[in-house]
């Protein structure tokens, strides 16, 4: 695509607050810049909410909570699939929207623009499924009568690295159980939000229903509106560091809170895997989104009996990755989002080999604009290297040798997250022990690739509270109402 249509597609986008329907100025004037993390270049600047307009976002929230939860559900979700259809009928906006402000390539924006526009879809059919429950009371003597009602509004916080689906993961069940909410996006790739946000006003989303507030002053803007008492709900996505203070800061209103939050994935290789079927998935969950995702593989642990024939085809495959602008119709691997995402990935790598490691491919930053980072392989890493202690962000493999499924699994749990773990065997008894015995919130078992709309994803440990996406989904957005009704038979 040109660069004047990009430039075009760009100054169609929205670049303000939405609040009660309308979009508005910051209500101190002030902006903040977007930049192209291909080029450092600032393609946008965007209104930069102040605490006075998180108040009014919660406001407006609060105003239409009432009007909102008694919508009809069937209504509710005809909105959601209205979205749904304009998500997708404007998915090249959204995929070129994504890859200018976040890096990755088209294909990549492509792809979750389709998974993000399924959670519209998904809770559009959930929101009419909403159920309860009668029985009668074991002692026969009353009536039970167990309902579910919307927890109310509801302050969603949203990270830079999936910004469509990360935003269509929270606000879909938000709208199909009858919550309002304010959406505040992160402030390295608000304009997908924005866009999106244009789309459910499009689609029929009543004022004040949907408010989204852009910020570069996170904890001066939402800190006042999670203390206030109007708020029933938060959920997070982000790192774990900054969803620690996020539950203490709830806990004083008691707020239903769901964090998804860091993750140190174990991608295990069994001595009777299917080699090409775990290179290739190796492939997807490392560098899926350049391995800026809280489910990217991040520790590599094969068995010493595949480690070496592992590592080589795992190298010869990465090699082939294409470091470019994500608009190069060749580009498979995008930049990192930023200068200091970059720079943490570079120090990991130069940990792990002062720590022991082998550097077999890539690890140097390149010359040039930009912040690319290129697909690296590093063998014999050390157990106890901080490379395996902490999330990566990047495109980086390490690997490393076990012995036997006990040291596997001992291995994988080592870590106080709890995320997602991979798992390439042939043996369905293992598979079956592995599932019981890996402390995850989520198994990939032979593939590297479990995000789903229809599934609960989560974690355990450090790794987060409650779930997004599935039967579940919906649920973080309800309270249980318990009604006790006398005999009518008395």
């Amino acid at each position: 695509m040109s660069a004047a249509a990009e430039s075009q597609l760009l100054a169609s986008v929205p670049t303000g607050l939405f609040i009660g329907g309308e979009w508005r100025a910051s209500s101190t004037g002030s902006t903040f810049d977007v930049h192209d993390p291909s080029t450092g270049e600032v393609i946008a600047q965007v209104a930069d909410a102040s605490p006075e307009d998180g108040a009014a976002a919660l406001d407006a929230a609060a105003a239409a909570q009432a009007g909102w939860a008694a919508t009809a559900p069937r209504q509710r979700g005809e909105i959601l699939r209205r979205a749904f259809e304009l998500v997708t009928a404007r998915a090249e906006d959204f995929a070129l929207v994504m890859t200018l402000e976040m890096g990755k390539p088209l294909a990549e924006s492509r792809a979750e623009v389709a998974y993000g526009a399924e959670f519209l879809r998904w809770f559009s059919e959930e929101a009419a499924r909403i159920s309860g429950r009668y029985a009668t009371a074991p002692d026969g003597r009353n009536r039970l009568l167990v309902a579910q009602r919307p927890v109310g509004p509801s302050l969603l916080i949203t990270p830079w690295n999936f910004p469509l689906a990360m935003a269509t993961r929270k606000v879909a069940p938000a709208l199909a159980a009858g919550c309002t909410s304010v959406l505040k996006p992160a402030a390295l790739t608000p304009l997908t939000a924005l866009l999106f946000t244009e789309v459910l006003r499009e689609a029929g989303v009543p004022d004040g229903v949907v408010n989204v507030i852009p910020t570069t002053r996170a904890g001066a803007v939402t800190g006042p509106l999670i203390k206030d008492s109007r708020l029933r709900k938060l959920s997070f996505t982000g790192s774990t560091e900054v969803g620690r203070r996020l539950i203490a800061d709830a806990a004083d209103q008691v707020l239903r809170v769901s964090m998804e939050l860091g993750g140190n994935a174990p991608f295990l290789v069994f001595e009777d895997a299917d080699l090409d079927a775990a290179v290739e998935g190796a492939l997807l969950a490392k560098l899926r989104n350049g391995g800026e995702a809280c489910v990217a593989a991040n520790r590599f642990l094969v068995h010493e009996s595949l480690v070496e024939e592992f590592s080589a085809r795992l190298v010869t495959r990465m090699s082939q990755s294409v470091n470019a602008r994500g608009t190069e119709p060749a580009s498979t691997l995008g930049p990192l989002v930023d200068e200091s995402t970059r720079s943490k990935v570079a120090e990991l790598v130069a940990g792990a080999v002062e720590d022991g490691a082998r550097l077999v491919l890539g690890g140097t930053v390149p010359a040039g604009a930009g912040y690319f980072y290129p697909a690296t392989v590093l063998v014999d890493v050390p157990i106890d290297a901080r490379i395996l202690q902490e999330e990566i962000f990047g495109p980086v493999a390490p690997i490393t040798a076990f012995h036997d499924e006990d040291e596997a699994v001992r291995l994988a749990n080592a870590s106080e997250y709890g995320l997602v773990c991979f798992a390439y065997t042939r043996d369905l008894n293992r598979a079956l022990r592995l599932a019981e015995r890996l402390e995850t919130g989520m198994l990939g078992l032979n593939t590297g690739l479990v995000s789903n709309p229809a599934a609960p994803f989560g974690g355990v440990k450090q790794s987060g509270l409650g779930r997004e996406g599935g039967f579940e989904g919906i649920h973080e957005y309800l309270e249980t109402t318990y009604i006790g009704i006398s005999d009518p038979f008395a």
